[in-house]
């Protein structure tokens, strides 16, 4: 099939792909027009096209800045079907434009880079781009501002336009949301804070929200290309992830990557782990130099909490893991009841064991998991949504350095005693203030989140550790902001606390530093303003 007739403009950046696209558009029929830089990449490629120049009433002005700025390429886009347009284009021998493909200039990038200035700002910032497609959408034309839909839309042509109006609409808003962001990302680094805004991407719809009555809910990406996004998890497994699922997920990822980040510092190593998640909280967190045993760890810091819950590991799952998860600490014949699974990757036989009816278990895979280190924060800015309006603030960056020389020791703690706060306060520090973790080298024993007083926090922290059978003698604590009062520490003494970090802030650290050194707690304090662990307050 040909269509007769029909002209195209091109006008890229990135010349990658585009000479392919044209020489389908030709095969089909096609007039086209380009700008300077993509008509010379076309014409070097040997394919016939006419240079938009030619029609705009000269050539390019302003050292090539102004092109396709013209009343004639946006009558070209803008004009109807109606005999009256139709005249007038004839009469000014203006054509009209079919289909617009055009990429932007790199605004973003230039805008991430370290010696950024002003002027390459403003050089970077593309307007005829941003102006063609946007009359191109209001025309109703064909309008290509992604490089992916190039190949989708040669083979809707070959296929005789099927469903013209919504391929359109579709192609059409997102012309819009990519300029948008665009513009966004331009005002946002002119204004000098005065403006900030998020543009999103619907990548999954969810039954409802938090509560059934909470619809629609949805989940939006964003195009920053960070390899460990929600959603560039892949759903092995499952019916899919719920809106509560997904808060799980994100905040696994921030729990997942502060403890890689702190034993990358510290013991420049990232060991296997584990960490199992009930409604935003870790329940079970575990490492070791084996999978099996992490899991094993993990499973048995909270063995009720995890009921339920949402599990993340830093490795490939297989049949040795996919059965510890399921069974260890678990009474013969006994299944634990798991509601998803972020790893690495899944073998066909974990998969077959971790199934349960009707997708209710989510196996979600990306290979970056085993890939974290300390640079593998998130380090995107945090936005609150509060009435009618957002709170914004830097990501959760603090990662625990022991050799850090603002950090004041009091008493000397062993290696094992160390190991333990490294897993403490990476832990501590993700779950929701005011917190008081509990742990010994290599697992979570206890944690008391969310509580209005540390003491609560300290208290709490004992009696979930020993709910779950754990011994807290010779554990090891970790405080996500200063005691104001001794009898947090109190507390945790009396528990068989051996080892304290916290921070230093209150006007009672003398009392608190006293109290440890007379009964031999050794206790770390890093400065608040430096150290502090509030999340997600």
């Amino acid at each position: 099939m040909t269509e007769t007739q029909k002209s195209a403009l091109l006008s890229v950046f990135h010349k990658d792909g585009i000479v392919e696209f044209a020489r389908s558009l030709i095969d089909l029929g096609w007039t086209l027009y380009a700008s300077g830089g993509t008509a010379k990449t076309l014409f070097a490629a040997n394919i016939p096209v006419i240079d938009v120049a030619t029609i705009v009433g000269g050539k390019a002005i302003l050292g090539h800045r102004v092109v396709t700025l013209s009343r004639e390429v946006h009558a070209g886009l803008l004009a109807t079907e109606t005999d009256a347009d139709i005249a007038e284009l004839e009469a000014l021998g203006v054509p009209r434009i079919d289909l617009v493909c055009v990429d932007l200039y790199p605004l973003k990038q230039e805008i991430t880079k370290p010696e950024i200035d002003r002027e390459s700002v403003i050089e970077k910032t593309d307007i005829g781009g941003p102006t063609m497609l946007r009359s191109a959408a209001k025309g109703r034309r064909i309008v290509i501002c992604d490089p992916n839909d190039r190949e989708r839309v040669i083979s809707w042509l070959r296929a005789g336009r099927p469903d013209e109006d919504a391929l359109i609409t579709e192609l059409a808003a997102k012309t819009e949301f990519v300029v948008a962001d665009y513009c966004l990302a331009s005002a946002i680094y002119h204004g000098n804070g005065d403006y900030d805004g998020m543009m999103g991407r619907r990548v999954a719809t969810f039954r409802y929200g938090e509560n059934g009555y909470q619809t629609p809910a949805e989940q939006y990406a964003y195009d920053t290309g960070d390899p460990l996004a929600l959603s560039r998890f892949t759903l092995i497994e499952g019916g899919g992830l719920s809106f509560n699922n997904g808060c799980d997920g994100d905040r696994l990822l921030q729990i997942v990557t502060h403890i890689a980040a702190t034993f990358d510092v510290n013991r420049s190593y990232v060991p296997r782990i584990a960490i199992g998640v009930k409604h935003g909280n870790p329940c079970g967190v575990g490492i070791g130099m084996t999978a099996v045993d992490a899991i094993q760890k993990m499973v048995m810091g909270d063995p009720l909490a995890i009921f339920g819950g949402i599990i993340m590991v830093n490795f490939e799952i297989g049949k040795d893991e996919a059965v510890a998860l399921l069974r260890h600490g678990m009474p013969d014949g006994k299944r634990r009841l798991i509601d998803g699974v972020f790893a690495s990757a899944f073998s066909d036989e974990a998969r077959d064991l971790l199934r349960r009816k009707e997708g209710k278990c989510n196996l979600l895979a990306n290979p970056h998991l085993t890939r974290l280190n300390r640079d593998s924060l998130d380090t995107e800015p945090i936005r609150r949504p509060v009435r009618n309006g957002h709170l914004t603030q830097p990501n959760y960056t603090f990662i625990l350095d022991l050799n850090d020389p603002d950090i004041v020791k009091y008493g000397v703690a062993t290696r094992e005693q160390e190991q333990a706060m490294l897993l403490a306060k990476a832990i501590c520090d993700t779950s929701n203030s005011n917190t008081i973790t509990l742990c010994t080298d290599r697992m979570l024993v206890g944690n008391g989140v969310g509580q209005q007083a540390r003491v609560y926090a300290a208290e709490l922290a004992v009696e979930r550790a020993k709910k779950s059978g754990h011994q807290t003698e010779g554990s090891v604590a970790a405080s996500d902001s200063f005691f104001p009062f001794e009898d947090g520490v109190e507390v945790l003494h009396a528990a068989g606390v051996t080892a304290i970090i916290s921070t230093s802030a209150s006007v009672n650290d003398q009392k608190v530093i006293d109290y440890c050194k007379k009964h031999n707690v050794v206790l770390y304090l890093i400065p608040d303003k430096k150290g502090r662990g509030f999340f997600n307050h």
